[in-house]
């Protein structure tokens, strides 16, 4: 099949190299150049785990461009994939998916084929039919479901095993209205062995919501759980276990620690919050899981504090400043508020991560990154550990005050003075 893809972030070059790896034809659009001088050149915007590895592999089957035209022509298939960043108050900013449908329209406006556009950003439920429909329409003279094809495709890649995620998916969702529609995607799934959903389009695009919403949820719980266990004496990682054990549970995503960070979580739930107020309902839990995300990772700086009480002027060490591990995406990462307190503390800091320096430098160019973690330990007064990455539990904690808001068990064993956040 020959698809287009509309933005190359996360979801959109995964998507796209995902489906080459398939047998398919890619096209990459974007409008950043820079971006599309990288795929050409066979090298990924991002850092995802495996993704450079399957862009070789697949060189001839892809190429990127900036000229919506060339590729929705020589395409039947389009996916949108652009961001869907927060405004201020929370709500979803439409302006990329907008821009996107307009430019669709324009280049479907000339095209006598059926066509099939796929909105696979995350959107609020209503915007597929009530915001990139109607645009669409207008803009190429043309009727959906009718003169061209319309669905919504939730994307479910976790950074930093997304290329392993397209290809082993819990589910695939599609949000379709038409027949011809239906049968096209679902001839593009079948090599994906898994459960396939079909759906409304609307309840498609609330069944990634909710996921996340969900999942977000089991977060904070574990957080707040965690905690009460700190003042109680008790490993809340303990806890967890003997929970998770019951079936109806789940032991997933009960990782306490300093909270949740990245491109998805935080926007939205924050985007679901705002429609539901729109609504006339009250998210009561929904806010209480952005409350105690939100404090969550000041804990380490209030830990930090017992032990170092006037922290004015001392090296302070952060391990970790991507939002996860395996990924150098530092959106919402919990980094940024630790940093920020400990700014305000007068510290000086040094930093580092193995794929996310670049990326914090433009937001605080003024503090120190070493080039290893080592040089890190060797030069800070106390250190915090805050993303998970694997080589830092290889480090030599000895003699250190440590505290720790992503349990590395070699930090516990091996620290002078050790404060886990929440264990």
């Amino acid at each position: 099949m020959k698809i287009s893809i509309i933005g190359s972030g996360y979801v959109g070059i995964v998507t796209g190299i995902g489906f080459a790896e398939l047998n398919n034809e890619v096209i990459f659009v974007d409008v950043d150049e820079n971006k599309v001088d990288l795929i050409n050149s066979g090298k990924p915007p991002i850092y995802e785990k495996g993704l450079e590895e399957l862009m070789q592999k697949n060189k001839e089957r892809y190429y990127a461009t900036m000229d919506y035209d060339e590729a929705i022509m020589n395409t039947e298939v389009t996916f949108v994939c652009v961001g869907t960043p927060s405004k201020e108050d929370g709500s979803i900013d439409l302006k990329y998916v907008e821009s996107a449908s307009k430019a669709i329209g324009k280049v479907l406006a000339n095209k006598k084929d059926f066509h099939i556009v796929v909105v696979k950003s995350t959107v609020i439920p209503g915007t597929t039919e009530d915001v990139v429909k109607p645009i669409i329409e207008k803009k190429s003279g043309k009727k959906a479901f009718e003169d061209f094809g319309l669905a919504m495709n939730p994307e479910f890649l976790r950074e930093g095993s997304a290329v392993n995620d397209f290809f082993n998916p819990d589910r695939i969702v599609i949000g379709v209205k038409d027949e011809r529609t239906k049968s096209i995607l679902e001839e593009l799934y079948k090599p994906l062995n898994c459960p396939k959903l079909v759906t409304d389009i609307k309840t498609a695009e609330m069944i990634k919501y909710a996921s996340n919403a969900f999942l977000a949820t089991k977060i904070s719980f574990a957080n707040e759980i965690g905690n009460i266990c700190k003042k109680l004496g008790i490993d809340v990682y303990n806890v967890f276990k003997g929970v998770g054990l019951d079936h109806r549970i789940n032991p997933a995503f009960f990782k306490a620690g300093i909270g949740f960070g990245g491109s998805c979580f935080p926007k939205d739930v924050k985007a679901l919050i705002r429609k539901a107020e729109e609504l006339g309902e009250e998210p009561k839990i929904l806010k209480a899981v952005i409350e105690v995300n939100e404090r969550q990772p000041l804990k380490l700086i209030e830990l930090l504090k017992k032990h170092i009480p006037n922290l004015r002027g001392k090296k302070i060490g952060v391990l970790g400043l991507a939002f996860k591990p395996d990924t150098d995406d530092i959106r919402e990462s919990r980094a940024i508020p630790i940093v920020e307190a400990l700014l305000r503390e007068g510290v000086e800091i040094i930093a580092y991560d193995p794929k996310a320096i670049d990326n914090f430098r433009k937001l605080f160019p003024q503090i120190e990154y070493a080039s290893s973690a080592e040089d890190v330990i060797a030069k800070s007064d106390a250190v915090l550990i805050v993303t998970e990455w694997n080589e830092f539990e290889k480090l030599n904690y000895n003699g250190k005050i440590v505290v720790d808001g992503r349990r590395v068990e070699k930090a516990m064993r091996e620290a002078k003075i050790y404060e886990g956040v929440c264990w």
